[in-house]
């Protein structure tokens, strides 16, 4: 008897201390793969890469053991998505990753049963994406980055540090659905100020020189590049042109201003990616994309370049610098 109490009581020790494990341990030599379908280059996307690698690693997963990543990156071509994302799907991924409505958009026209994990989407619901932010549905989940009155507070930000500024030129892609709604709050914001706005549509990088020479030859007073993988992608040249130029401007992006823009104002991109890894590790352990509620942005920066300012002659308002999250000098 004694014997069988002892036996009794190691197994039911040796199953308390396999439950947590049985729990959360993979399939035994189970290797993830995880598509990460990137919208420019891996020199101009190192940063979002790294964020979400490091949300990677904050859950437990080493890259080549546990997880691999495939990346496919579209250079700034948004037409090449459909060949990238079939390679993906040729590869049996686990789940696709990747940033922007367009992307976010031909990764759902593509496949309906890979699990997608959307960072950064303008407008999910009104796209197509996903059926509502609570309950996605479907196969797609993740991160907006649609926030109220993101433009009317850029604007806000220009007529803070111009405060005589009357005409202001906005540079956003027609090609981008959520694009046309953002122009549009643009336009309705400009109204508030009494501003007066240049409208500059660019669908793909052989139409921004052309585009960027006819927006100066209006003279506007500053500009404001709207979120779009295009003009993070071709962030160089855009911030090339305003210094030659002289042109002040507000972005989506905070790497326009390490590129030498004069301040961007958003959510924190880099943050997004790192919050993605927590969708991806719920997958990865058997949830359903359509049970995942996709999350609103929670992190936004103000960055302010002083350099740029100083080149321009301008004084940014010590009320601007005190909100700053950071000043590049």
């Amino acid at each position: 008897m004694r014997f069988a109490r002892l036996t009794v009581l190691a197994i039911l020790a040796l199953s308390l201390l396999a439950a947590p494990f049985v729990a959360e341990a993979q399939p035994a030599g189970k290797v993830y793969r995880i598509g990460f379908l990137g919208n420019s280059t891996p020199a101009l996307e190192a940063n979002l890469v790294e964020a979400f690698r490091q949300g990677l690693r904050e859950r437990g997963y080493v890259e080549a053991k546990d997880v691999e990543i495939e990346y496919r990156w579209a250079e700034g071509q948004y037409e090449r998505f459909p060949e990238l994302i079939a390679d993906l799907i040729r590869v049996k991924v686990d789940v696709i990753v990747t940033a922007g409505t367009p992307a976010a958009v031909a990764v759902k026209r593509a496949t309906t049963t890979i699990p997608l994990v959307m960072l950064a989407a303008g407008d999910p619901v009104g796209t197509g994406l996903i059926a509502s932010l609570a309950r996605p549905g479907g196969n797609v989940t993740g991160l907006t980055a649609i926030a109220a009155d993101l433009e009317g507070k850029r604007l806000e930000l220009l007529r803070e540090v111009l405060p005589n500024i009357s005409y202001v030129a906005v540079l956003w892609n027609p090609a981008n659905s959520f694009q046309v709604v953002a122009e549009r709050e643009v336009r309705a914001a400009a109204q508030v100020l009494h501003l007066k706005i240049q409208s500059v549509g660019v669908r793909a990088a052989s139409e921004l020189d052309e585009a960027l020479e006819a927006m100066v030859r209006e003279r506007p007073g500053a500009f404001v590049v709207l979120a779009d993988r295009l003009f993070l992608h071709n962030r160089a040249t855009i911030m090339a042109f305003a210094t030659r130029h002289r042109l002040p401007g507000v972005s989506a992006y905070r790497e326009l201003v390490e590129a030498g823009g004069l301040m961007s104002f958003g959510p924190s991109y880099a943050d997004m990616h790192r919050r993605a890894a927590a969708y991806v590790d719920k997958i990865l352990k058997g949830a359903k994309p359509a049970d995942l509620p996709v999350e609103q942005p929670t992190k936004f920066e103000l960055v302010i370049n002083a350099k740029t300012a100083k080149a321009l002659g301008l004084t940014i308002p010590p009320a601007v610098l005190a909100r700053a999250d950071e000043i590049i000098q």
